[in-house]
């Protein structure tokens, strides 16, 4: 077999040169309620502080603290979303439910647990400092604060605390469109019976769903022909529609492996091997200024290489920082003996639970790793990345684990 022109990238190499070629796409304004998972190309910050009037924090009586007469009158109902009007002094109370404004003269709440009620007249169980249960005027926060910094993605939290501060129309980066596609003669549709030497279509719709977990929009380009010129076409047609393009298969070394000497002629080839297995084949280019990954065809590997270098380029298109776009990373002891060639870095995938009784994290893997077998991927929550320059690994070592869904806890 020839030896392939490309040089074996390592991983950290390949992912600083897709990083190097991506930016955040431009920004747009949107209504808040409709910005859920987008990111803020913009500082958002309070017009108003919050809360804007001292506010009671709990149901009870506004009070004098320091006063110690024993029945108080009770000057009238303060409840939230109104100004009563009502003064406290000396020798009076003023019925007060939460969140409403504090009556003039008082100074501290006395919850109503303490209280007991004659007619018009209240007497307290419990005496209470200056300021306790009141929230000061600004308390939560400040007039002018900036409240959701620049590269803050919007979920509910964000989206109720643009609410709060009145931030109706906000900046953010526009949410990137991404064009999946499978190549190969040998691919039917999931719904078709395949034929002699056919297989149903995974590829697309995993990475499809992978993509969509990015927050960005996937678009289906649907399978392409073992043909250079309607391969092109494909391409074309989804470089108009879209801002980058995913596909799997067609770049290894036989005859049909068309994508990457397409990519070289219609664009630049970025790197066309990295040192990671799964994956080792899977190529990065750009195609009139968009980028272009193009995976292997086994769909353990498209999906593992999506998530190694696809992804946090989509995430960083979208405006994520750059120092946000990585899975969370931690130290997980090893449960069993793992096998593993020295000659590459490679990502087990694996489920990785907390252990209460030693406080550290575990992992076992989903079993046999083969490039075809997609249920290796089905359950894990975890890729345990084993570095080249070392051999197998033992039951009790630690290794780093890239985390890729919620945790396990036992």
């Amino acid at each position: 077999m020839p030896e392939s022109k490309w040089p074996l990238l390592p991983v950290s190499e390949a992912r600083r040169i897709i990083l190097e070629h991506v930016q955040p796409l431009g920004t747009e304004e949107r209504r808040f309620e409709d910005a859920q998972g987008y990111v803020l190309a913009e500082d958002v910050r309070a017009r108003e502080p919050m809360p804007p009037f001292p506010a009671s924090a709990k149901d009870g009586f506004a009070v004098i603290a320091d006063d110690t007469t024993e029945w108080r009158r009770i000057v009238g109902d303060q409840f939230a979303g109104y100004d009563a009007n009502l003064r406290v002094e000396y020798g009076t109370a003023a019925r007060i439910t939460t969140g409403a404004p504090v009556p003039q003269g008082a100074n501290a709440v006395i919850m109503v647990e303490f209280s007991e009620v004659q007619g018009d007249r209240v007497r307290f169980t419990r005496r209470v400092e200056p300021g306790a249960d009141i929230r000061p005027v600004g308390q939560d926060i400040a007039q002018g604060q900036v409240v959701l910094p620049t590269g803050t993605r919007l979920g509910p939290a964000e989206l109720g605390l643009l609410a709060t501060v009145g931030a109706t129309r906000i900046t953010v980066w526009k949410r990137p469109r991404i064009g999946v596609m499978s190549t190969g003669d040998e691919l039917v549709e999931p719904d078709e019976t395949p034929g002699p030497g056919q297989i149903r279509d995974a590829n697309r719709f995993s990475l499809m769903a992978a993509v969509r977990e990015t927050g960005a929009e996937a678009l289906d380009l649907g399978l392409a022909p073992d043909t250079a010129d309607a391969l092109e076409a494909f391409i074309r047609e989804g470089l108009r529609a879209c801002d980058a393009i995913v596909t799997s298969g067609g770049v290894s070394m036989g005859e049909l492996d068309l994508v990457k000497p397409l990519l070289e002629r219609m664009g630049t080839v970025h790197f066309g091997r990295v040192s990671v297995k799964p994956g080792k084949p899977v190529t990065f280019a750009t195609v009139d200024g968009k980028p272009f990954f193009a995976m292997p065809g086994f769909p353990v590997s498209s999906l593992v290489a999506f998530e190694i270098f696809a992804r946090p380029a989509l995430l960083r298109m979208a405006g994520w920082p750059l120092d946000a776009v990585e899975r969370p990373r931690v130290p997980v002891v090893l449960d069993h003996d793992i096998r593993h060639g020295a000659a590459r870095t490679e990502y087990q995938r694996a489920i990785v639970r907390f252990d209460r009784t030693d406080g550290r994290f575990h992992a076992t893997t989903t079993g046999f790793q083969g490039s075809g077998r997609l249920l290796s991927m089905v359950g894990a929550n975890a890729l345990l990345e084993l570095p080249e320059g070392r051999g197998d690994f033992h039951a009790g070592e630690s290794v780093d684990a890239l985390l890729i869904a919620p945790l396990k806890t036992e």
